[in-house]
């Protein structure tokens, strides 16, 4: 992907020296145990809620390890997603002014091990979220090493869906659809909240593609191979994957972000739209 040499965003924050605190007091994420730290992952994916999961318990308590000083690599990613975020900012910025409205820019917390959000604790271990109560995405780089190497979908143009993709849930936001998804969840039972998640979810794979297409229209930023990239990285965190590796079956009731071959297809159809439906994943019978 041709990233270097453009402008960056002035939105990202760095908290990796903070402690995992972000300036909130004592308590950390994860509270130093390794079960909670299992525990996260299992609830990850077996289809939860790991930042509700925190604000029940929470949040633990405990001391911040020391911080590591950040290497070339990582410092070179954070000029990566400063970028990636800038060009978000742009394009979502043009698409807001053609529907006659102003695009509000998410910030973008760049953490290490854990960090406090507007929607509680959070450890690395959950990968990059965004929080809907202070519009902020927040990531771990060391999320990319594990896209890489646990998940097998390396290179930057799969990184940068992962932040297209928490940016949608920005852009979502600032539509009013999460806040309708969230609560026609609490008016319904446990099944139809995660069929509503997944609708969500492909939608925000969706803008992820959209982003694509008009990203390489005005920057001509792809290479060879970075879609495959990309499509590598929505195949292997799709949730009957993910179910498959770590329980050795799948239940699809339990999904919350859909299928590999759903998170293909909705980024897919990002790629070829010029413009945005809100309605689009939820008024179809098709995912």
């Amino acid at each position: 992907m041709r990233w270097e040499g453009r402008e960056q965003s002035d939105n990202v924050e760095d908290r990796r020296g903070s402690g995992g605190g972000g300036g909130g007091g004592g308590r950390i994420a994860l509270g130093g145990g390794m079960g909670t730290i299992v525990l996260l992952v299992i609830v990850w994916l077996m289809g939860g809620n790991p930042l509700q999961f925190l604000q029940e318990q929470g949040g633990g308590t405990g001391s911040p390890g020391v911080e590591a000083p950040a290497s070339p690599e990582e410092e070179k990613t954070k000029q990566f997603v400063a970028t990636i975020l800038k060009d978000t900012e742009t394009i979502w910025g043009e698409e807001f002014k053609k529907m006659g409205s102003t695009y509000e820019e998410p910030k973008l917390v760049i953490f290490r091990s854990q960090v406090r959000s507007g929607c509680g604790f959070a450890g690395a271990q959950m990968g990059p979220f965004y929080c809907p109560t202070d519009r902020t995405v927040y990531i771990d780089l060391s999320f990319f090493n594990e896209l890489s190497q646990r998940f097998g979908a390396p290179g930057d143009f799969a990184q940068a869906y992962v932040i297209a993709h928490e940016v949608g849930h920005h852009v979502q936001n600032l539509l009013g659809v999460s806040s309708k998804v969230h609560e026609a969840q609490q008016r319904g039972g446990e099944v139809q909240a995660n069929q509503l998640s997944v609708r969500l979810e492909l939608q925000a794979d969706f803008l992820a593609g959209m982003w694509a297409r008009k990203g390489q229209q005005k920057y001509d930023f792809l290479e060879q191979g970075d879609l495959e990239e990309a499509l590598r990285a929505a195949n292997q965190i799709g949730d009957d994957t993910l179910q498959r590796q770590a329980q050795g079956q799948v239940v699809p009731d339990s999904f919350t972000h859909g299928s590999s071959e759903q998170r293909v297809r909705w980024f897919k159809k990002g790629l070829q739209s010029d413009r945005f439906d809100p309605n689009n994943t939820f008024q179809t019978d098709d995912l």
